[in-house]
């Protein structure tokens, strides 16, 4: 892994602090922050030092970021993906993933405390995203760092895993014995659930390309076949009791329809609602959706005997502090190939669009403690005042 440490950065006037009195909650008005203020390629994106941090709302958490991840939506994003939703909240902060230290938390926060390292991923839908020095999730969407990774394996973790948390566990409830096959598990979300699932004591196995194959057997799968130059169908043997699709594709949803046994489920990371909500705009393509998701599931459940959805990421608190437990036990990993700095966040999506990271995603490394803690210190008897 290649790591690109951040350019020292001035200590911000002491006009932006702000601290709760009689505590150690000290916060910032204004960050740095990558901002969208229009759909393209990777060019658009703009790093602007003077954002605002909005006031905590009930339940949220300031947490100061040391690594955020890139993920595919992201990059979607970016280009557009989900334009009916978010073109009339432009410009957008992107990000999903963040692993940092809580900064403020609001007064109904109980179970983390300022200081304490966090990880965790917002829901896709989020306008202010992570790609900032300060990102704001609520008390669910965070848990406790495992303490056995960096900040920057942590920041990989938590949207992919979570991801592929709700097909496996809410969705599919996959149990011990049950035979798993991960149609692209080369992938953040599909690595992540053949971990998930070995965990678990699933019979797993994957579809990949020729350089993830070592890496999805060493993580537990039983059998990992190049797509590239091989047919499915002809070397799995046997049925299954869940699909995981992460590429859905019509190619990929009809072999993994194939391959279930009746009481099976499919699960596919790519539903149409945003597609088709682009298309034809959000009142007419959210109805469209529905309707051609229900079609789906009928179709499927009295032609095959399955259930069909389409699967997306929730905050789960449940689910985010087993993977913590399963990451500090060793069980769980998220590979990081190259980290970037927050100013190089073009050449981190020029990176990703061009396919030329093998793992989904890069690491954005923020400005050191040290300095948050010289503000500080500078601030200490000099600051402006406010309840959270």
């Amino acid at each position: 892994m290649r790591v690109l440490k951040s350019r020292s950065v001035k200590p911000r006037p002491i006009s932006k602090l702000l601290m709760k009195v009689g505590s150690s909650r000290c916060y910032v008005s204004s960050c740095r922050a990558v901002l969208l203020p229009r759909f393209g390629g990777p060019e658009v994106l703009e790093l602007r030092s003077d954002v605002p941090v909005p006031d905590l709302k009930p339940n949220e958490v300031l947490v100061r970021a040391r690594a955020v991840s890139i993920n595919p939506l992201d990059t979607r994003m970016r280009s557009g993906y989900g334009r009916s939703i978010f073109e009339p909240l432009l410009p957008l902060i992107l990000g999903r993933d963040v692993s940092g230290e809580v900064a403020a938390i609001a007064a109904s926060v109980k179970s983390l405390k300022v200081g304490q390292e966090v990880f965790g991923a917002l829901h896709p839908t989020a306008v202010r995203g992570t790609y900032a020095d300060y990102a704001i999730l609520s008390e669910d969407e965070l848990s406790p760092k495992p303490a056995s990774v960096t900040h920057v394996e942590a920041s990989a973790i938590p949207f992919a895993a979570l991801t592929a948390w709700r097909a496996l566990k809410s969705t599919a409830r996959i149990a011990e014995g049950q035979r798993l096959l991960v149609i692209g598990g080369g992938g953040a979300v599909g690595f992540a659930a053949i971990q998930l699932a070995v965990a678990v004591g699933c019979h797993v196995s994957t579809t990949c390309g020729n350089r993830s194959i070592n890496r999805v057997m060493a993580a537990g799968a039983e059998q990992a076949i190049d797509y590239t130059a091989e047919d499915i169908e002809a070397v799995i043997k046997g049925k299954f009791d869940a699909v995981l699709d992460t590429i859905g594709v019509a190619e990929t949803e009809r072999i993994g329809i194939n391959l279930l046994n009746r009481g099976g489920h499919y699960m596919t990371l790519q539903g149409e609602a945003a597609a088709l909500s682009d298309r034809y705009g959000l009142p007419i393509g959210l109805p469209v959706a529905t309707a051609l998701l229900l079609k789906k599931r009928i179709q499927y459940l009295y032609s095959y005997g399955i259930e069909y959805s389409w699967t997306y990421m929730r905050a789960d608190s449940e689910g985010l502090h087993e993977i913590r437990r399963l990451t500090e036990a060793g069980k769980l990993n998220i590979p990081v190939e190259k980290t970037f700095s927050i100013s190089q966040v073009r050449e981190a999506h020029e990176a990703k669009d061009k396919k030329t990271i093998l793992v989904f995603l890069a690491c954005l490394l923020y400005t050191r403690m040290l300095h948050i803690m010289w503000e500080f210190c500078r601030c200490k008897h000099s600051v402006s005042c406010r309840n959270l």
